[in-house]
């Protein structure tokens, strides 16, 4: 008599979001596959029986992907293609009562510090030997590294606190610990993560302890580049400059979402500054860290922008000439300190100023590139695509800034290692050059 098989569960994880979700989503992977389960990130393979997907729930499109993903696979359930399907991170932790009726097809909801629960429907345990280890889905040569959860700050436009709670700092030893093995499995570029990065150590530490962080982090044998993502301008520790300016595996780059310009706009934001404390934050920055690379965000459209507002941030970009620059529209969001407020500025109107700056960025960062044609730079070679090698300077982090291209029929490379490479030619947001 002929046996029938038992087929092993087989999860694949499904993040959206930034990359602070993927962090969780890669613990998650950690945690499954150190308890024996069979687990993927985003497998090409589609054969999963089981879907956990890691929701985000920060604007309006994000929250729309984010539903549209649940559906998809609660479809394939219905087809018979999935088994199960759980629902984690920041929708699910927003708006999990609500999402239980509109989708009861999906087995579990959990919110984003549930990881524990989540396991459990799997009979498995949170184990805290692997506490600081983490299996990477990016290319094994850099990794994000979180240093805190959650945010204090009360910003009117954003939710997150009411996704991931309080600012909560993860202590230095975890982080160095968490840092050394990343750097022992490969990874060469580790890029600091958290909601407000500024306020790292004032609730552990009683301190602002970055700088001490970012010092400790440089001293790790086989770490080429640390970068600093996501910092606060206001209260920023300017320590931490010193530290950039001092070691020379710290990377001349910080991302510091700004949002606005317009003084009367980021009292409206409730962002604690003014137009002229962050112009003169921002020639600190550049007087301390010479050849400094600024990335910012900035959000077009919140409630009560008027034109004079939109026209003072145009003016402001023009004359800051950021290296780097994304920006958002607003969305106006439920429990938020502005959905009291008349979300007064149509959509189209939104986009139409979201266009007009990124236009004047276009023009901004042209410019800057066209000087580095015939300069020498060091560069990361991240991956090969279409013929040509992509990598990266120091200038740029993965995925939302410029990218180095080189012509792979004339020139090898290897993905993962670093590169001089002498810029030849240059577009508004890309470098073209050969290895010197």
């Amino acid at each position: 008599m002929k046996t029938k098989g038992i087929k092993k569960d087989k999860v694949n994880i499904v993040t959206l979001g930034c990359s602070k979700n993927l962090v969780d989503s890669e613990v998650m992977l950690t945690q499954l596959k150190g308890n024996d389960i069979h687990a993927t990130h985003e497998s090409a393979e589609d054969d999963a029986n089981i879907v956990v997907i890691n929701t985000c729930g920060f604007i309006d499109n994000a929250k729309q992907e984010s539903v549209d993903t649940i559906l998809r696979y609660v479809d394939a359930k219905e087809d018979g293609h999935v088994d199960k399907v759980y629902v984690t991170g920041c929708l699910s932790q927003r708006y999990r009562d609500d999402l239980k009726n509109e989708i009861p097809e999906v087995d579990a909801w959990f919110g984003t510090m549930e990881l524990p629960m989540l396991l459990k429907k799997f009979n498995a345990d949170y184990k805290q030997e692997l506490l600081g280890e983490r299996i990477t889905t990016t290319d094994r040569h850099y990794a994000y590294l979180k240093i805190a959860e959650g945010c204090d700050r009360p910003c009117s436009f954003c939710a997150i606190p009411l996704m991931r709670g309080k600012h909560v700092s993860k202590p230095i030893d975890q982080i160095l610990a968490e840092a050394r093995s990343l750097v022992k499995n490969g990874t060469k570029e580790i890029l600091l993560i958290a909601q407000d990065s500024t306020y790292y150590g004032l609730d552990l530490y009683k301190k602002r302890a970055l700088a001490e962080l970012m010092d400790r982090l440089s001293d790790i044998d086989g770490l080429d580049w640390i970068r600093l993502h996501y910092a606060f301008p206001t209260g920023f520790p300017e320590d931490v400059l010193e530290v950039m300016a001092a070691k020379p595996n710290i990377c001349n780059y910080l991302d510091i979402p700004l949002q606005h310009a317009s003084t009367r706009m980021l009292k409206l934001m409730r962002r604690g500054t003014t137009r002229e404390k962050t112009t003169q934050l921002l020639e600190r920055i550049r007087e301390k860290v010479p050849g400094i690379a600024i990335r910012t965000t900035l959000i077009a459209g919140h409630a009560g922008e008027t034109q004079e507002d939109f026209d003072e941030m145009m003016d402001f970009v023009e004359k800051s000439r950021f290296e780097r620059l994304g920006i958002f529209t607003y969305s106006h969001e439920e429990k938020t300190h502005a959905y009291s407020m008349d979300d007064n500025v149509p959509e189209k109107i939104k986009l139409k100023r979201a266009e007009a700056v990124m236009e004047l960025q276009e023009s901004i960062s042209a410019e800057i590139n066209e000087g580095k044609v015939g300069k020498t730079f060091k560069v990361l070679i991240d991956r090969m695509e279409g013929g040509n090698f992509i990598g990266r300077t120091e200038s740029d982090s993965p995925e939302v800034d410029n990218e180095v291209i080189i012509d792979a029929s004339k020139h090898y490379l290897r993905v993962g290692d670093f590169a001089n490479i002498k810029i030849t030619n240059s577009s508004a947001f890309d470098l073209y050059g050969q290895p010197t």
